[in-house]
């Protein structure tokens, strides 16, 4: 599967930063150093020349120059002017939201961790949303909504993500599930087949048994689709179509926390668009599935 980057152009729509933290796990080593070098320091890289920038990654003017290209962008000075507006609207976010955005340390109080927390996870969301491919996401909706079966996989974290998202969508009337065994997973995804679709979660894209079970329904001839963070990973790779989250780990924020939420955001992303295509059947499944447990709650008033 070929992916196409970025062009400059859609700057506004899909942050740069965010972008190179995808990329980077598919970088060359000269690349790599570069990229790590404006993460770490973004101010610092919109001031500098090409000629310094080069010289703090440890690289060359070439790679620079090549590093712009395949991110890209014709050349530094473009994508410097880009950097810029990254750095200043996220500037602006920062001072709208009153709430710093670094790292949670050991002597952060509850109000700085509540506060910090909220902030990395709206940006969360707000990144991936903004990064998303949308016609990605049609192609999904549309295999699923058409699906007379649809298996999803995950494990660990994401195999919470993977239960909500076949929770949704059994509830409105499609076969779908969620098994939670690998060895089910595998069971399940082959006796797969055309017409069928297999979604397998996975935040880094290299867990083992997401890039398994997606690699047997593949070969079934199900419509495969990969919820990942790292648009360059083994399991993208074999995916008919990818989905994209953007998370940034940070200390006290693993990936396994981090990516919930980006996932969960996915997630509904696909839900709402395949009840919308199914508007009919929806409103009906909803009405029946609320009915059916309305006599489990307790009436107003109970104590």
């Amino acid at each position: 599967m070929t992916t196409t980057q970025p062009s400059p152009d859609r700057a506004e729509t899909r942050d740069l930063l965010v972008r190179l933290r995808q990329m980077l796990p598919a970088m060359r080593p000269a690349e790599g150093r570069i990229a790590e070098t404006v993460l770490a320091d973004p101010s610092a890289a919109v001031g500098a020349t090409i000629g310094e920038l080069a010289r703090t990654a440890g690289a060359s003017q070439a790679s620079v120059v090549r590093f712009c290209r395949s991110v890209g962008y014709e050349g530094y000075p473009q994508f410097r002017i880009d950097l810029a507006r990254t750095t200043s609207r996220r500037a602006a976010e920062h001072e709208r939201s009153g709430v710093a955005a670094g790292e949670i340390t050991l002597t952060d109080d509850a109000t700085d961790v509540v506060s910090k927390i909220a902030f990395h996870e709206a940006r969360t969301i707000e990144e991936t949303a903004r990064m998303l491919d949308l016609d990605a996401l049609e192609r999904a909706v549309s295999a699923i909504a058409d699906a007379h079966r649809v298996d999803v996989y995950g494990v660990g974290s994401s195999g919470l993500t993977a239960q909500d998202l076949a929770q949704k969508l059994a509830r409105i009337g499609l076969v779908c599930v969620a098994p939670v065994d690998s060895h089910q997973q595998l069971q399940s995804a082959a006796l797969l087949g055309p017409g069928s679709v297999a979604l397998a979660v996975s935040h880094t894209g290299r867990t083992i048994e997401a890039h398994q079970v997606l690699t047997l329904a593949r070969s079934r001839g199900a419509t495969t689709v990969a919820v990942t963070n790292d648009p360059s990973s083994p399991l993208a790779s074999i995916a008919d179509v990818v989905l994209c989250t953007v998370v940034r780990e940070a200390q006290f924020r693993s990936g396994a926390l981090s990516s919930r939420i980006a996932q969960l955001a996915v997630v509904d992303f696909l839900f709402v668009r395949v009840a919308q295509r199914r508007y009919d059947e929806t409103s009906a499944a909803l009405k029946d599935t609320y009915d059916a447990v309305q006599q489990h709650r307790m009436a107003p008033g109970t104590t």
